[in-house]
Parts: C-alpha cells; sequence; structure tokens
C-alpha cells in the first residue's frame, strides 16, 4: 500500500479499520483470528505504521460485512447498474512485494463477485521456495492474461500459461507465483456473496402528452420533442423583449377570454373562478393603481399575500410596470421584515390583514422608515390604504408603453432559505419565467385542458414555479386552496370534486397524506404527481405508489434558477434519486479542483454557464457582488448541494457541502441515514447533523420526532441504531440518538442542521 497513498491515508484506512472493529463490537483477538494473524501483527496493522496486505483488508472487509472500498475511501458504492473503469484506472487496493492488485468495480453496489486486475512480478528466488498460501471465503476464478502463472491449491500445483484458467474455493490454502523469467498479469475474481442485486428501477416511464393546437408561447419558445412529446431540446427566441404578464396573460385572454385561469376556494371555502380575460383586467387595474401611488420601474415591493387571490392581480400589475416584486411569507416577524425592508430597499408593501402579520410590519417600518406605501389586503387598517376597495376605482385597460420592462430588467427578488447567515437577494430578470416552460410542460404535466395543484404559500418561489408562469405557459388552470394550515383530510377530498389532474407537493406533505391513509378518497382525476422541495424519501415514494398508482417525479432546482435536475416525462422514475439534469442547463457533478467527478463520486452540482446564460438562472445577489462572484466565476454557477451521478445519469443527492459529516475518516451524508430512519414506522420526522468528538472528529447524531403515542425509551434508541447498522454501511450508524417535540427549521420548514 506504500505506493498507494501517504502516510495519512495509510492511517486512515487503519483508522477506519478500528472503527469498524468497536462499531461491531470486535475484540482485537477475535479480528485477529478473522484475519488470521497474530494478535501482535493485527495491533501493528491496525495502529497503521506499516502496510496493510491486501489479504488482511480483503478479511477485514469480509468480517464486518462492508466493501473494501467502504475501507480504503471512506464511503460505499453506489452504481447499480453499470460501471466503467478504464485502463490503469482501477481502485489500487495492494501494492507490496512485487504484488500490484487494482479493483475493477469499486464503485459498483452489492457485488456478486469482486473483480481485480493483478500483477505478479518475476522473482527468481521465489521458484526455488514453497508457495506462500492464502485463505478467504468464498470463491475465485483467475483468468491469465499474459505471462505464466504457477498456482497451489491444496496440494496441488498448476501452471496455466496465457488464456488458461482456473476457479477454485478460496477457502482452500491457495497462492500463485510468476515464473519463466517475466511478469505474470491476471484477472481475478473474488466470490463472496450471493446476495441479489437489488432493481430500483420501475417498469414503465412516463410518456408525455403531445399537445393539440398551438402556444401563445411559441413566438418566444422553441422546444423539440420526440414522437411520443418528451423533450429533446428547447431554445429560446425574442427573449429579450419579453415580458410575461403582456406577453402571455394578455394574449391569452385575446385568443381565450373565457378560458379558465384560476380556480380559488378560500379558507370558508367560498369558491372563485377567473378566466384569463379576468386577470388581464384586473392585474390592469392594479397597474394603474399602483402608478396613481407613485410606484414605478425599478421600486421594489413586498407581496406578503399567503394564498389570496390579489396576489396573481398584483404581481401581474408590478410586473406591467416594471415595479420589482419581492414574495415573502406571513411568518416573518417585526425583525425579519426589518432586515428585509433594510437589505432590499422596499418602498412598498402588499400585506395580507390576516393575524399579527401588518403588526409586525408596522413594527419595522416605525424603526426603518423605508416603506412609502403600506396596502392591506383582505380588511382595512388604520394608515394603510385599501386594495380591495381602490384598485376596482381604476381601468381594466392598460397600455403596454415602448419603454415597458422586458428581458434583462430585474423582474423578482427571493430571499434565500439563509439556513446559515442572514438570507442573500436573488434577482431574477423578465426571462426567468421562460424557463418555468420545462417545470410545467415536461415535469408537471401541464395540459390545456387541466386543472394543477401546487401546495405553495405564495411568499415562496415554489409558488412561482407551480402557481403562475409555467403553468400559464402552457395555457392550464391553477387550483388554489387558501387554507391556514395544512390538513390532508380537508385537501383530499378536493381532487375528486375539483378534477384536480396535476399535482405537486414537497415530500413532507406526501408523508402526511399517506398517514391519512389515502385508500379512502378518490385521486382517480390525478393523472400526474410530482415533488420537490427537499430531497425524496424512497420508502414516501413506494407508499404513495402502493396507495395511488402514481410514481412521484422528483425535481430539483434552487431560489436562484428554475429546474435544473428532473425526472421528466419519457424518463423511468428512480426512487431517491432527483432524475436528470434538464435540457435547459448544462450541469455537471465537480470536484473541488473543477475537474469533472467520475461516476459514483461525490462532487458539487454546478452550471456551466461559459457559453450560454440560460433563461431562469439569476442575475446575481442584489447589492451582494462578493457573494455573487463566490458562487458564480470562471463561467461556473456552483450551488453548493453535493450529489452524485449513477451510470445512467440519474443523479442522487447527498446534502449541502457544509452539512456532509467527517467520522473516523468516513464521510458521510446526511440524507443516506435520513432515509433509513424514516422507514421506521414511529418516526415522524428526522434531522441528522455531526456532533463533535474528540476521537473520531465528528460522530454522526440522530434528531428524531416520534410519532404520537410514541414512548422515547433508550430501549428504543437502541433498536434505532441496530435498523441503521443493518441497513446501511454500520459506520454510517448514529452514536448519538436524542427525541425532540420539533425540529428547528427556517421560515421555509427546511431544517437548520447547525441547530439540531
Amino acid at each position: 500500500m506504500s505506493n498507494q497513498t501517504e502516510t495519512n491515508q495509510l492511517y486512515e484506512v487503519a483508522e477506519r479499520i478500528h472503527e469498524m472493529r468497536d462499531i461491531c463490537a470486535f475484540t482485537v483477538e477475535q479480528m485477529a483470528e478473522k484475519t488470521e494473524v497474530s494478535v501482535e501483527t493485527y495491533r501493528l496493522y491496525e495502529s497503521g505504521t506499516v502496510d496493510l496486505p491486501f489479504t488482511f483488508i480483503h478479511k477485514c472487509a469480509l468480517a464486518f460485512d462492508i466493501g473494501i472500498t467502504d475501507l480504503l475511501e471512506g464511503h460505499s458504492a453506489v452504481l447499480s447498474s453499470y460501471t466503467v473503469t478504464r485502463k490503469g484506472k482501477g481502485q489500487v487496493t495492494a501494492s507490496e512485494n512485487g504484488i500490484e492488485i487494482q479493483n475493477l468495480a469499486p464503485k459498483f453496489r452489492k457485488k456478486l463477485s469482486e473483480p481485480y486486475w493483478v500483477r505478479y512480478e518475476y522473482d527468481a528466488e521465489l521458484e526455488n521456495k514453497p508457495i506462500h498460501t492464502t485463505t478467504h471465503s468464498g470463491q475465485e476464478f483467475d483468468l491469465v492474461i499474459s505471462g505464466t502463472l504457477k498456482v497451489r491449491v491444496g496440494n496441488h500445483e498448476e501452471i496455466l500459461h496465457e488464456g488458461d484458467s482456473i476457479y477454485y474455493n478460496s477457502s482452500t490454502p491457495h497462492g500463485m507465483i510468476a515464473i519463466d523469467g517475466r511478469d505474470c498479469l491476471f484477472l481475478a475474481m473474488v466470490m463472496a456473496s450471493d446476495e441479489p442485486v437489488q432493481n430500483i428501477l420501475h417498469e414503465r416511464a412516463v410518456m408525455g402528452v403531445k399537445a393539440k393546437g398551438s402556444y401563445v408561447c411559441e413566438k418566444f419558445i422553441d422546444a423539440t420533442e420526440d414522437e411520443n412529446g418528451n423533450l429533446v431540446s428547447i431554445d429560446f427566441n425574442h427573449e429579450d423583449e419579453f415580458n410575461f404578464a403582456f406577453d402571455i396573460v394578455d394574449k391569452i385572454a385575446k385568443k381565450s377570454p373565457d378560458k379558465r385561469a384560476l380556480v380559488h376556494v378560500d379558507r370558508d371555502k367560498t369558491e372563485r373562478i377567473f378566466t384569463f380575460k379576468d386577470v388581464k383586467e384586473h392585474s390592469a387595474q392594479a397597474a394603474n393603481y399602483f402608478k396613481s401611488l407613485g410606484i414605478k420601474k425599478g421600486d421594489r415591493v413586498m407581496l406578503v399575500l399567503k394564498r389570496h387571490y390579489q396576489f396573481w392581480f398584483a404581481i401581474l400589475g408590478l410586473h406591467k410596470i416594471g415595479a420589482i416584486a419581492i414574495p415573502a411569507t406571513n411568518l416573518l416577524v417585526d425583525h425579519d421584515f426589518e432586515y428585509r425592508f433594510e437589505a432590499a430597499g422596499v418602498t412598498s408593501i402588499l400585506c395580507t390583514a390576516d393575524g399579527d402579520t401588518a403588526h409586525q410590519v408596522d413594527i419595522a417600518d416605525s424603526k426603518t422608515h423605508t416603506l412609502v406605501n403600506k396596502i392591506i389586503v383582505g380588511g382595512e387598517r388604520e394608515g394603510w390604504h385599501n386594495f380591495d376597495s381602490e384598485y376596482c376605482l381604476f381601468s381594466r385597460r392598460y397600455r403596454r408603453e415602448e419603454d415597458a420592462p422586458c428581458g434583462n430588467d430585474p423582474m423578482l427578488m427571493f430571499f434565500t432559505s439563509g439556513t446559515t447567515g442572514y438570507p442573500k437577494i436573488a434577482t431574477h430578470s423578465y426571462k426567468y419565467p421562460l424557463g418555468h416552460y420545462i417545470t410545467a410542460k415536461y415535469w408537471h404535466c401541464v395540459s390545456k385542458d387541466g386543472l394543477h395543484l401546487t401546495i405553495s404559500d405564495t411568499g415562496w418561489g415554489k409558488a412561482l414555479w407551480g402557481k403562475l408562469y409555467g403553468q400559464w405557459l402552457c395555457e392550464g388552470a391553477v387550483f388554489v386552496y387558501n387554507f391556514d394550515r395544512f390538513d390532508a383530510s380537508d385537501i383530499l377530498p378536493m381532487f375528486a370534486k375539483y378534477h384536480i389532474t396535476t399535482f405537486c407537493a414537497p415530500p413532507t406533505m406526501y408523508r402526511m397524506m399517506i398517514k391519512e391513509d389515502l385508500g379512502k378518497y378518490d385521486l382517480s382525476s390525478i393523472r400526474h404527481a410530482t415533488t420537490a422541495g427537499e430531497a425524496l424519501n424512497p420508502e414516501v415514494f413506494r407508499q404513495f405508489y402502493n396507495a395511488t398508482g402514481l410514481e412521484l417525479m422528483e425535481g430539483f432546482g434552487q431560489t436562484e434558477m428554475t429546474l435544473g435536475i428532473a425526472t421528466l416525462t419519457g424518463m423511468t422514475p428512480k426512487p431517491g434519486s432527483m432524475g436528470k439534469p434538464t435540457p435547459l442547463y448544462d450541469i455537471k457533478i465537480l470536484r473541488p479542483d473543477g475537474t469533472e467527478a467520475d461516476l459514483g463520486e461525490t462532487g458539487e452540482i454546478c452550471v456551466n454557464t461559459s457559453e450560454k446564460v440560460p433563461c431562469g438562472i439569476f442575475l446575481g445577489y442584489y447589492r451582494n457582488q462578493e457573494k455573487t462572484d463566490e458562487v458564480w466565476h470562471d463561467g461556473v454557477y456552483h450551488t453548493g448541494d453535493i450529489a452524485w451521478r449513477d451510470e445512467d445519469g440519474y443523479f442522487w443527492y447527498v446534502g449541502r457541502i457544509d452539512d456532509v459529516i467527517k467520522s473516523s475518516g468516513y464521510r458521510i451524508g446526511p440524507f443516506e441515514i435520513e432515509n433509513v430512519i424514516m422507514e421506521l414506522p414511529y418516526v415522524l420526522e428526522c434531522g441528522v447533523s455531526a456532533a463533535p468528538d474528540d476521537v473520531r472528529g465528528q460522530v454522526v447524531k440522530a434528531s428524531i420526532v416520534l410519532t404520537k403515542g410514541t414512548e422515547p425509551t433508550e430501549e428504543l434508541k437502541k433498536e434505532i441504531q441496530n435498523y441503521v447498522k443493518k441497513h446501511t454501511a454500520p459506520y454510517k450508524y448514529p452514536r448519538i440518538v436524542v427525541f425532540k417535540d420539533e425540529l428547528p427549521k427556517t421560515i421555509s420548514g427546511k431544517i437548520i442542521r447547525n441547530q439540531l
């Protein structure tokens, strides 16, 4: 091993062996027996001060029931369909005493055999000595590629020339040497397990639907589809002139004025249906109203409107006059508003009359004094304008002016989640909606005659993914239920009542729906279901599929971009995988040095923008060039999320860069452990994080919220730990398990791991 790594890497392997011995509760004496060395020799190997023979590492892996890759590299193999190893690029597992061994499939998981490229140097002295033998469990097949090999199996010796092979029980003492004056190269297949390979692919791919007739958006979008309606490539035309409010909403209203655009159900179950003609006219009134208040192009206007139908009129009105819309949640309190008002230079706000939100705005305004206009929606408040009674007094016509905002003009600002530090302000241009054509048509599967529901408050970017831009680019209608608190039993009957055809929600909502017993509800109207916002647990995928026959199609994006990776129509979903990069983005997984990661290798999800900046990616962080340059430089946007790519091109989420746990030389992603723990029926929520440890650097900590009625006991902690040991690599199990009433989360609902 001395040629394979420096001393510190040798020590890391020894440290991993020590860690696994500790996890498996083996004594030094037991491991010495399992690896067939003396106790003194074992202690020496585990100290990391001498080279480790391949046979020793191999026997350690067998004893711990893990792969050699786990010990050598500190992470598990992940590929499951195929893997290619180029000449000379195998994983060096031994280089000692004239023997070089490379593993030819280190990244393939649950192998039925271990393939090795082996080279034995010729040594004249060995020809006159007895062949040294060793044993290990399983069977072995050796095929000579070049040279001559003398093999001893038990009491028998065989001479193998080029093309000859031998198959034997490797528990029988065996050994070999190169003879005839030159080195011998051979392929060794070591079979130590008959565990079947898990098939995680479903049998069918979800096909797209060829649209009937033309779309208004075709002037700006050039999408190439295959014969089944699945996206092949996409390009854009006249995007520098594009304004969603004028070019899509108003044009659809002219073409199909009575076409349904928005179905809105209030919390008291009041129903409202708005056509595209209605939306055009109401947004024109809002635009005229805003101008009367002195709101102009470039002004920053915050919208805190929950799921009120007025949100759609207001944001389109702002798009028409060129004021920058800043959606925000009603969960903000005074100090949140104070920071946002000052950071973005907010001059006007439209705020819900519900609850205490307007009061929190007043407190913040008394400290910042940035607001010129405060507009209440759905009620009245002293010192505030009343949107409902005032905007309707203005003209239903708004003429597009010559200098109307479009193209690269700033249109939207989103405050990022802010799991660490203050939220940044991602600014988007008028091109941003075009990027969501893929979101709606090829991921949500929105159709002209359908009704789409995305579960999201308008304060989050997800609402604009699923409640506005892409859906209306596809000329489909959106369904909005203005609930205060998500209740699966309240929402599930609405699918049949309103004939909702496509649905998107975060995995948390699907978990809540599954616990409600989906069999009690008629969900037959749903043709397609998607999920995003957090990583999808494969168990949720399986349970939802079993209950509905619908496969959840996962997607990945950020506040800074549109849908970048997804299981689009025409793709076969892999439970737990985000899917593949969409044709809009040139996405790679990169190592820290900027080179592209190999299949199965973890790296950062990055977007190549060196040749073209895609419609949908942000302009930068407002008033923060330093942070912009940190994530976007040298023609590459760095997402800060890490993943790996399998042999079929599917991406698998690992976590944020800062979330990876480094323990005893192992690199552990929290999501994989959360997946396993969430399989337990008594676990409601789980967050995995790193906890400091004097010996290991960090250890895995699991913070768990139990289902109602489950008793948090020490026995339950041990049960959870043993379950993780059994269902993933043992070194990944949580040494610390704590039970909590709730997990710390950002306003957007993301777990704050550094507070677990």
